[in-house]
């Protein structure tokens, strides 16, 4: 059996966390299988190197990033491969540009566009441990590039599609996917399974347990995903299709801090003046999420939308920069944003969903600013200082449904 092992930053955040990964890994060898294990950097590697970078530049090159980013990952890749030489076991390390892992131009938000499979194919058909790094890649130019935050994930099941693996198990600090973050709603219960379709809703609604582009790519090419933690035995969740589960109302709760609000006022109220604000942030690779529209009494219309907070600055700067996209608008910005979410297939058929998760929102004292929905989504923004007492709120509301 081919296995895919991706273990995240916080499990290989120090050379003992790196030995403990490593007997973990040879276990998996030694019990016959092929095995090809993906790494993030260390720790807050990745956040250092940020750090380091904006004391440089608050807006450094796209590119240079991505040189500087990368380092981190091939830090863990080569020290886990000397780990597990010291163990005894054959082992090699190899980079993005060494397999190689082939990308979009995108610097710092690449997508994968293929992988070449043979030269870990042959380092595996000589009994070694393939050890690569997660969240890179080349481009066409030869420069390196990264995959965004998260996006060792997207690596590892990318791999794993790419070498027709036979599983592909994600390690993170907790022992799978939660009904809400347990270490911020101490009743959360873990799912033995979950559909591709809601966890990749957990994951676009800030669940830090996979990356979105993973379980997309998970599903596009049925790749067998089990999330399990590093450092027990415990069983995961498996992320499939379908559940034989009965479906519940809802499946859990996710609350994300990393937004932002931008609100452009002012705007022609024609269909051309929208289309043109997000064309040009399509263009630009910016993501927007919830989004309102409202006529103001002077015939004037404003535009509200969201984006993921490290897409900010860039948003603002191209807002200035096409001023003439959106005429004489006048462009404003709130940070202290989050968002609170219920997924479930249950949310289509019941009408009750949203009543419940407002009921709990109500109770708590939390006003909501914008709200969105989907077939298995209900989604509303409030203040980021909120956060964490919405979703203990709306899970409570909830938790009877679990039993």
């Amino acid at each position: 059996m081919l296995v895919v092992m991706k273990f995240g930053g916080s499990s290989v955040a120090d050379l003992d966390k790196i030995r403990n990964v490593a007997e973990r890994c040879i276990k998996k060898w030694k019990e016959g299988n092929q095995v090809v294990v993906v790494l993030s950097a260390m720790g807050k590697t990745t956040d250092r190197l940020l750090a380091q970078a904006g004391e440089i530049s608050s807006m450094p090159s796209r590119r240079e990033m991505d040189m500087l980013l990368a380092t981190g990952e091939q830090v863990s890749v080569s020290l886990m491969a000397m780990t597990m030489i010291q163990m005894g076991v054959t082992a090699i390390s190899l980079n993005a540009w060494q397999v190689p892992m082939h990308t979009t131009s995108a610097y710092q938000n690449a997508k994968l566009k293929r992988i070449d499979s043979e030269r870990i194919t042959k380092e595996l058909d000589s009994n070694k441990i393939v050890v690569v790094t997660g969240f890179q890649g080349i481009n066409k130019y030869d420069d390196v590039t990264t995959l965004g935050r998260g996006g060792s994930d997207t690596t590892a099941v990318a791999l794993a599609a790419a070498l027709n693996a036979d599983l592909c198990e994600i390690y993170t600090d907790v022992d799978g996917v939660y009904t809400a973050d347990p270490r911020i709603v101490p009743k959360a219960r873990k799912m033995p399974e979950v559909t591709y379709e809601e966890m990749l809703e957990f994951a676009s609604l800030g669940a830090k347990v996979l990356h979105s582009r993973c379980v997309e790519m998970a599903r596009r090419y049925d790749v067998n995903l089990v999330v399990r933690s590093s450092m027990s035995e415990e069983e995961g969740t498996v992320v499939k299709e379908t559940t034989k589960m009965e479906k519940m109302l809802i499946s859990g709760v996710a609350v994300d801090k990393n937004i932002a609000k931008i609100a452009v006022s002012g705007m022609k109220d024609n269909p051309e003046s929208t289309f043109k604000l997000l064309n040009l942030m399509a263009k630009n690779g910016v993501n927007i999420d919830v989004m309102i529209q409202s006529l103001e009494k002077d015939g004037t219309k404003t535009l509200t939308f969201t984006v993921a907070r490290p897409d900010m600055m860039m948003t603002l700067d191209l807002l200035k920069k096409y001023s003439d996209v959106i005429g004489n608008a006048n462009v404003s910005c709130e940070e202290d944003v989050a968002k609170v979410s219920v997924v479930g297939a249950g949310v289509s058929s019941n009408p009750g969903v949203a009543a419940k998760m407002f009921e709990a929102l109500s109770n708590a004292g939390i006003n909501t600013d914008m709200v969105t929905t989907s077939e298995i989504r209900i989604t509303a923004v409030i203040k980021e200082s909120e956060a964490e007492t919405a979703m203990r709120a709306v899970h409570d509301r909830f938790a009877s449904e679990w039993d």
